[in-house]
């Protein structure tokens, strides 16, 4: 069967809640996807930020298929042999005390809400449903009802009211804007260290260092939304590291899972995480068998060093090409990220992502105008040559 069967399929039987491009995988190894007609493919997106890893590498596959054959479920009403190495190896990695394991990054963030909320009247003494959190305009923290409630984009936002208070929206990169917004009942700070889905935005050199003082001094809490950003993919474990901030909460995801599933977490202090009492927040399949056994070998090959290596290096070499493209307006990133603005007279990004499939390079656009670069950590110098030559031959 050929692509135009399986994207009748999905058009007629699928929710038109996505607009991919018309390519069909269905195989794919390292930095290479294949599609239903034989055609070969550089992946240079990598799920978000999910396959940092690449397709199906093999130690992780190893870990998967192991576990599968052990045991994969449990729920959490019973302890099983890995969870608790994985919260301890994790808590190790990032340096934190405790683990609240989840599913996708979107549960990642309700829940560090919620432990958020919770801290504030439990510890900071703010009053019952009085809590509330300033985040930045522009972010993307996931799809669900209560992330949407401040979101500022109006496709994520509008018609899906009506929309969960409690929330204060300030200019990304604003610290004085975020001074301001802090009350008596402000529970945390949210931001992304770095905004993928707003073309890969990274902040002024103050901004997290000065959010980091700013609750210090209010006794609030600091949660980085580390989902694309974090495990290796700018060079560092978590992008915070590039500021020099600690934060009080992570979300991690995407690459916690390997590419092999859905793996999502919240890390922090034992101050904050330990204000949860069993029966306040929970999940059926958050922390099973399955994903803490990949997640532990997710945490084994970022410990090695390897990997931020590689984005560093190799980002280097992607960010020096995409500087000499004359069909960028500006190319903003760190380490193997990259947003690259497209000049107003030019294509669009939509047209841009078709020009490079055509040519073997899979990329995906943002906010219409913003070619977003995300290959796999793994991708070798030739391989990230080749696509870059791909990405000039449409841009120039």
């Amino acid at each position: 069967m050929n692509a135009q069967h399986f994207l009748d399929l999905d058009d007629r039987y699928g929710a038109h809640n996505y607009h991919p491009l018309p390519v069909v995988v269905a195989e794919a190894t390292g930095t290479r996807v294949t599609d239903v007609d034989g055609r070969t493919y550089l992946d240079f997106l990598a799920g978000y930020s999910a396959l940092n890893f690449g397709h199906r590498h093999p130690d992780l596959l190893a870990a998967a298929t192991e576990q599968l054959g052990r045991v994969t479920l449990t729920s959490r009403a019973f302890h099983h042999d890995q969870s608790g190495p994985f919260c301890r190896e994790l808590a190790e990695l990032t340096g934190t005390d405790r683990v609240l394991p989840m599913n996708s990054g979107a549960e990642a963030v309700e829940s560090a809400i919620k432990v958020a909320r919770l801290w504030a009247h439990r510890v900071k003494g703010v009053p019952a449903d009085g809590a509330e959190i300033v985040v930045a305009d522009a972010n993307f923290h996931g799809r669900t009802t209560t992330i949407v409630s401040f979101a500022t984009d109006p496709t994520a936002r509008a018609a899906f009211g009506p929309f969960t208070p409690g929330f204060t929206v300030t200019r990304y990169g604003d610290a004085d804007a975020v001074a301001a917004a802090i009350t008596d009942r402000t529970a945390a700070v949210l931001v992304e260290p770095i905004q993928g889905e707003a073309g890969v935005r990274l902040p002024p050199p103050d901004y997290l260092p000065r959010l980091r003082g700013l609750c210090d001094e209010h006794g609030v809490l600091l949660i980085a939304d580390e989902i694309q950003s974090g495990l290796a993919r700018t060079g560092e474990l978590l992008a915070c590291e590039h500021d020099g901030v600690r934060a009080d909460l992570y979300t991690l995801g995407k690459a916690l899972g390997g590419g092999i599933l859905p793996v999502s977490a919240v890390v922090g202090s034992d101050e904050v995480l330990g204000v949860l009492r069993p029966g306040e927040h929970g999940s059926t399949f958050g922390g099973n068998p399955l994903a803490c056994a990949v997640g532990r070998a997710v945490v084994r090959l970022l410990r090695t060093g390897e990997f931020q290596q590689r984005s560093r290096e190799l980002g280097a070499r992607m960010h020096a090409r995409l500087a000499e493209l004359t069909g960028a307006a500006e190319v903003r990133g760190r380490g193997l990220w990259a947003g690259v603005d497209l000049a107003p007279s030019g294509p669009t990004g939509r047209q841009v992502c078709e020009r490079l499939a055509e040519r073997g390079v899979l990329c995906k656009e943002t906010q219409q105008t913003t070619l977003r670069l995300a290959p796999p950590l793994v991708i070798t110098e030739p391989e990230l040559d080749a696509g870059l030559d791909a990405v000039a031959e449409v841009l120039g």
